[in-house]
């Protein structure tokens, strides 16, 4: 059996979102993304101290988490929080929060 057969796919849920989250400034965009309908890198870019590279690095990760998404509008990208995986993100995180 293979380690990834072993956990359910909430627990492996679970820890993709909670890794996505490990970094400061992921929490701030999640943040602002949440406060916000949408906003655009470029904007992040210049309210962020880190380089752009950097925030690119970072946006991919929530991305790939699922927790945000992203729409190219020439020349920028909007993010926008992915509604239903974040939903489901903080369900996940309150239930191991109780155990």
């Amino acid at each position: 059996m293979e380690a990834k057969d072993f956990f359910t796919e909430r627990q492996q849920k679970t820890a993709r979102f909670a890794k996505a989250l490990g970094h400061p400034v992921r929490v701030y965009i999640v943040q602002m993304l949440s406060q916000n309908a949408c906003c655009y890198s470029g904007d992040l870019s210049e309210e962020l101290p880190i380089a752009k590279s950097t925030l690119s690095q970072h946006l991919k990760a929530l991305k790939n988490a699922g927790l945000i998404q992203g729409t190219i509008e020439p020349p920028k990208i909007r993010y926008c929080l992915n509604e239903e995986n974040w939903e489901m993100a903080q369900k996940l995180l309150k239930e191991l929060m109780k155990m």
